[in-house]
């Protein structure tokens, strides 16, 4: 073992890739979840569980927090604000100073609408929807946390999260993907097993009070995904729908609210990090062999 602890907060999609590979380094892992299915589950994978949310505090943060050496926060803030420091900031000050390294999961979407033109991480953050304004307040939440008790903070702002089980094939193969058009629209997207090559990479270059864009080398319309999903499929893709008629539900029509393209050089340059799926076509054609 290598005396190293990861507690997750939010073992999400994201966070269980990583904590497999730190797993696999020897680290022990623990998060939470909200349900005891959920639960059973992460123990079954070898993973310490514990029952936490908005509301739902866990039972005993003393001896749950106990050991860790390393944090990663991607349960998402509620209305109220973010649950972790509502719940445990005075549990999480006294574990601060035995923290090496800590990450809070947020959003490019704080960024806002930009039209389609670039932001970095030096960009004013104007987001568009409110979900987007929370993970803007949490985020400054943390940073005013991480001044007050030295924590070692690092904030991964994450494009559209796509991997095994969660990407335009799947939506292909089932029918349900859509081919939205709406005229000069950009999004940025990231593959699950980049986002845990950076954060590996960033507890290797450690910078406490950084933030980094995670995203792929090329944003691109999501209607061109589908198109290119079907392709490697053999399939006709679906009809382009505009976006103006689209039968879409309130929270997929939001995503659309906003248009950027999002800049990856900080965690080319400062943490050296070569991504694996440099763009959605090198990570489809990966995933195919996933379905």
């Amino acid at each position: 073992m290598s005396g190293k602890r990861l507690f997750c907060f939010g073992m999400g999609f994201s966070a269980r890739v990583f904590a497999s590979r730190l797993a696999g380094r020897g680290f022990a892992v623990a998060g939470t979840c909200r349900s005891e299915e959920k639960a059973a589950r992460l123990r079954e994978a070898g993973i310490e569980a514990f029952l936490f949310d908005s509301g739902l505090p866990l039972r005993d943060a003393e001896q749950a927090l106990d050991g860790t050496t390393h944090l990663l926060i991607s349960t998402p803030p509620a209305e109220a604000g973010d649950p972790v420091l509502a719940a445990h900031r005075d549990a999480l000050r006294r574990l601060a100073p035995r923290i090496e390294w800590a990450g809070y999961l947020s959003t490019t979407g704080v960024y806002g609408d930009r039209q389609g033109g670039w932001v970095t991480e030096e960009t004013p953050l104007d987001p568009a929807v409110a979900r987007s304004d929370r993970r803007a307040s949490a985020e400054a939440g943390w940073q005013a946390f991480a001044r007050e008790t030295g924590l070692p903070l690092h904030i991964f702002r994450l494009a559209g999260i796509y991997g095994p089980g969660r990407n335009q094939l799947q939506g292909v193969i089932d029918g349900t993907a859509k081919r939205i058009v709406k005229e000069g629209q950009i999004f940025s997207r990231i593959h699950v097993e980049d986002i845990a090559g950076v954060l590996e990479a960033s507890m290797a270059k450690k910078r406490p009070g950084a933030i980094y864009n995670v995203c792929d080398d090329e944003p691109a319309p999501a209607h061109e995904v589908v198109a290119y999903a079907a392709e490697l499929l053999g399939r006709e893709p679906p009809l382009e729908v505009p976006y103006e008629t689209a039968d879409l539900s309130p929270m997929a029509r939001s995503f659309y609210a906003a248009s950027r393209r999002v800049s990856n050089v900080r965690l080319h340059e400062e943490l050296g990090y070569d991504l694996r799926y440099p763009t959605y076509r090198e990570g489809l054609k990966a995933l195919l062999g996933t379905l």
